[in-house]
């Protein structure tokens, strides 16, 4: 069995992000909709805000991935 993994850019992410923030329906729910696992959009949660600029925790996971290829 092949894994197909899928990416998506920031803006799809971001906008994620906003409307799981915005809407009363449950991120599940949400998550569904948008054909993205439930993980995936918590994680992305994480990152950024509700209007989608990064938080703190986006700027360490970022500096923890430059560490590693180091």
């Amino acid at each position: 069995m092949t894994y197909s993994r899928n990416r998506y850019d920031q803006d799809f992410k971001k906008n994620a992000v906003r409307l799981s923030f915005n809407s009363s329906k449950p991120v599940r729910i949400i998550a569904s909709e948008l054909g993205v696992p439930e993980s995936a959009l918590y994680r992305w949660r994480k990152l950024y805000t509700e209007d989608g600029k990064q938080t703190p925790f986006a700027s360490l996971e970022a500096e923890n991935r430059a560490l590693k290829r180091e």
